[in-house]
């Protein structure tokens, strides 16, 4: 019995000293024990919200028809402020999974390119047609083919007309009227000069050369045939002659275009008419020179619109070395539009598009953000003015802001929807 009470005596004087070590402990560091509440802080649920973000929530935990549980919405998610309506706090794993950046408006030069698509053209003032203004038929063809490169005075065809057998029979006798009458009367001399100017006047309304009226003048023989040549070097576009056709005064024999230099007729869209003018330079492109670029200038806009295109053609003007650039050939145009000063500009993928109304997500602080309405102006290849809603430095929202948005629309239809739950019911009876 002794020794029993010796054994009691002695755990008990054991577990005194444990407790009287652990108390003295706890008062030199200063710590307070550990409780249930402060190792585990327990958030608040106000409601959970379906996962597919249609606008139902429910009080309790739940799943929808899917089988998908309803996200819980907390009590620090949803502050009570009302200075922070309509704001979005994002945790900072969230945005690194949503690749959310940023990026400050800023005062820049906004400069825009007008893109357009035209295609080659032969210039209309380098064109020349051999049509003549008499009645005859083709004796032959020097220049037979469609296509073929000609040089200034090489010779095309040979024509024979009666009309133009007697200009020279005409012009001949004229001519040997005025050698015979040297010594006789001025008004005879006077007379036969007449008939010879009229003579040479009436060939040089046919278009014959000055050559070969010279030629006529110094051997009068009556040539049966008259040689028509190329006005200018170039390529012949159209050739109608046949050898021993028959044509009349105005019908086209050939079409000659010289090529050393070319138009491109472009289209440019409605919306950017203004931002083109004589005088801007260009970059072209085309698809049979792939990497090569070409300098063009732009040196007309036409003054009527396409009604069914709605786009405004355009003139540039190029250099052609080398025969390059073939009639007919499509072209890409970068017309470069500089700005007129800088202005504050965001870029272009942080405005969000609603309709009637363009807005974008203010970062206020590091994981808040706030959407606002925002009023634009010119709009650049990267880069819009922003005329009203935003300052310089402030941070907008350049990449995930889509999905931000959604989630702040999200945030303001749940609290409205909330907010009406908690409401009583004004018709109903007390």
């Amino acid at each position: 019995m002794k020794t029993r009470t010796i054994i009691v005596l002695l755990v008990l004087v054991s577990s005194i000293a444990l407790g009287a070590g652990y108390w003295l402990g706890m008062k030199q560091t200063g710590a307070a024990p550990a409780t249930p509440d402060a190792v585990k802080i327990e958030r608040k649920v106000l409601y959970y919200r379906n996962p597919m973000g249609q606008p139902d929530t429910s009080p309790v935990p739940r799943q929808d028809e899917m089988g998908m549980d309803y996200i819980p919405v907390y009590a620090d998610e949803a502050s009570g402020n009302p200075d922070m309506a309509g704001q979005v706090t994002i945790s900072p794993e969230k945005i690194q999974k949503l690749g959310v950046r940023t990026e400050a408006a800023a005062l820049r030069e906004l400069a825009r390119t007008v893109h357009a698509v035209g295609r080659v053209e032969a210039d209309e003032r380098l064109t020349y047609t051999i049509s003549p203004k008499f009645e005859g038929w083709i004796e032959r063809l020097h220049v037979n083919t469609t296509g073929a490169l000609v040089v200034r005075g090489q010779p095309l065809l040979e024509v024979y007309s009666p009309e133009l057998v007697s200009a020279q029979k005409e012009y001949a006798i004229a001519l040997q009227g005025q050698q015979s009458l040297l010594n006789a009367s001025p008004e005879a001399r006077a007379g036969m000069k007449q008939l010879a100017d009229a003579s040479l006047a009436r060939m040089k309304n046919w278009d014959i050369s000055a050559e070969q009226l010279k030629a006529m003048s110094q051997n009068p023989e009556t040539r049966h045939t008259l040689t028509y040549r190329s006005p200018a070097s170039g390529v012949v576009m159209e050739k109608k002659a046949v050898q021993g056709m028959r044509f009349m005064p105005g019908d086209v024999l050939y079409q000659i275009a010289d090529l050393s230099s070319v138009w491109v007729l472009a289209d440019v869209f409605e919306q950017d008419m203004a931002l083109v003018r004589p005088g801007q330079m260009a970059r072209v492109r085309f698809n049979a020179y792939p990497g090569k670029g070409f300098e063009a200038k732009l040196t007309y806009v036409y003054p009527t619109l396409n009604a069914q295109t709605r786009t405004i053609p355009v003139r540039l003007e190029m250099a052609n070395p080398g025969m390059q650039l073939k009639p007919a050939m499509y072209a890409d145009i970068e017309l470069s539009v500089p700005g007129r000063g800088k202005v504050l500009t965001i870029p272009a993928s942080a405005v969000i598009h609603g309709g009637q109304r363009q807005s974008v997500l203010v970062e206020l602080a590091e994981g808040r953000f706030e959407p606002r309405d925002v009023r634009l102006g010119s709009q650049g290849n990267d880069y819009v003015e922003v005329l009203e809603g935003l300052g310089e430095g402030e941070k907008i929202v350049v990449s995930a802001n889509f999905l931000i948005d959604s989630e702040s629309n999200l945030k303001a239809a749940f609290s409205s929807l909330v907010s009406k739950q908690s409401k009583p019911d004004a018709n109903k009876e007390h």
